[in-house]
């Protein structure tokens, strides 16, 4: 642990008045978990960690395994904007530990570490950012769109305009910097671009970005939801990410020589990448109302192909400018704004590391809307479809090596138990379509 940045911190505390910090971390579902413990004991924290009852969180331990450590992590301290400045309050996420002082295998910053280890040993650094669409609504009960606004669309009386505006205040206040923002196509849809960072950077800022909107609804008496598909007939919630590895200050996907500017490193990526996607999706997708948003007609990716211009495309490669080469990226657009990112980022770089090790060759472009293809096209062509329920990505994702190794027997293994729950509890529900459509003719 650094020496200088938790000198730092414990300065900031007194210089800033701070009087709690809260702990962050999440579950294998990624949900933000916290407690906090007061100032003065930050010190000892850092030497000893702060013990908790693991057994309360979903997919860590047992009840005979509880005892946890949370080890705060001082480059991630920030004094949350929300809060008060007199006695305020900071928050650190936390690396979970097993109480000898070993990593904890179900912790998902953990899975993502192993995984930007596994790409360090390769030579690489892996750098994302991503897109983050959301909807307001007037309550959690009462999900009535606040506009009827669309893509790009600013109005005067645009509660959506002065929303963004706050979040995106919160989020720089906390080092978490900003591309851009705007109305998105659904009624009352926004999203948010943070701008590129690190992996596990880019994983932490996500949690915080989810906490910091849903601090901002609050404050303006709306309700903001990241859930996939919330309205029948609108488009659903995404979270394109954009993905590329450096070779110290090398943009290791950029080629000059390229008709694309995509180097074989970045082929292979690619490459790997489509390759797993399939078993993938119950990772970047992983909850039941996640399928009602991978569906042809909304523009979120179906079909497992690449391209450059193609919006139909599972994975885009955006056109970078000549002098800007270390701008060149893959966008992975199957993620809903719901997912765990710490996971997603993992299995999405163990996909790509797969395809580097293994040489793989990258399919032809699709530069037709594949879309507007019917079956027995995409059936010539090879086109593989992602899976259209969660039920069938579970199937996927069971007999995948790499997602195994990638997330842990531990993650893995309570990954596929608990979403198979989640998938029996839907098939036995009554649905008000089914009672709307059977009740009234049998």
């Amino acid at each position: 642990m650094d020496d200088k940045q938790i000198a730092y911190v414990l300065r900031m505390i007194e210089e800033r008045d701070v009087r709690f910090i809260r702990l962050w971390f999440t579950d294998v579902l990624g949900f933000l978990k916290s407690f906090a413990i007061p100032s003065e004991e930050l010190e000892f924290a850092f030497e000893e960690g702060v013990g908790f009852d693991g057994s309360a969180i979903e997919g860590f331990a047992r009840v005979q395994e509880a005892d946890m450590i949370a080890k705060p992590d001082p480059t991630t301290f920030q004094i949350l904007p929300w809060r008060p400045e007199s006695q305020g309050v900071a928050r650190m996420f936390c690396d979970i530990a097993n109480p000898e002082g070993t990593p904890f295998e179900g912790d998902p910053r953990w899975v993502l570490r192993r995984q930007l280890q596994r790409a360090r040993d390769m030579g690489f650094t892996f750098y994302a950012n991503a897109e983050i669409e959301f909807f307001l609504f007037e309550g959690a009960d009462n999900p009535v769109p606040l506009d009827q606004g669309s893509y790009f669309d600013l109005t005067p009386q645009d509660v959506g305009s002065e929303f963004r505006r706050h979040t995106i205040h919160y989020l720089e206040q906390m080092g978490i910097s900003v591309h851009s923002s705007h109305h998105e196509v659904a009624p009352s849809q926004h999203e948010i671009d943070l701008r590129f960072a690190d992996a596990l950077t880019m994983a932490d800022n996500i949690m915080t970005f989810r906490l910091a909107v849903k601090e901002v609804a609050q404050e303006h008496g709306v309700y903001a939801t990241f859930m996939p598909k919330p309205i029948q007939g609108e488009w659903g919630s995404g979270m394109h990410t954009h993905m590329s590895l450096f070779e110290g200050d090398r943009n290791a996907f950029f080629d000059a020589a390229d008709e694309h500017h995509l180097s074989k490193t970045g082929r292979a990526f690619i490459a790997g990448v489509l390759a797993h996607a399939r078993e993938m999706t119950a990772i970047t997708n992983q909850w039941v109302n996640s399928y009602k948003r991978l569906i042809p007609g909304y523009e979120a990716p179906v079909f497992v192909v690449w391209g450059r211009r193609n919006r139909s495309a599972l994975v885009r490669l955006p056109m970078a400018k000549p002098d800007k080469e270390q701008s060149t990226r893959i966008e992975y657009r199957a993620p809903d704004a719901a997912c765990n990112p710490y996971l997603f980022l993992a299995v999405a770089l163990a996909a790509g590391l797969d395809g580097i090790e293994r040489e793989l060759e990258l399919s032809p472009e699709a530069q037709d809307d594949v879309y507007a293809m019917s079956p027995e096209e995409r059936r010539a062509l090879g086109i593989q479809s992602l899976p259209d329920s969660l039920e069938d990505a579970l199937e996927l994702m069971e007999g995948s090596e790499l997602l195994a190794e990638a997330l842990g027997e531990h993650v893995f293994e309570y990954f596929l138990r608990n979403k198979r729950e989640e998938w029996n509890e839907y098939k036995a529900y009554v649905t008000p379509f089914e009672l709307n459509r059977y009740l009234p003719m049998l």
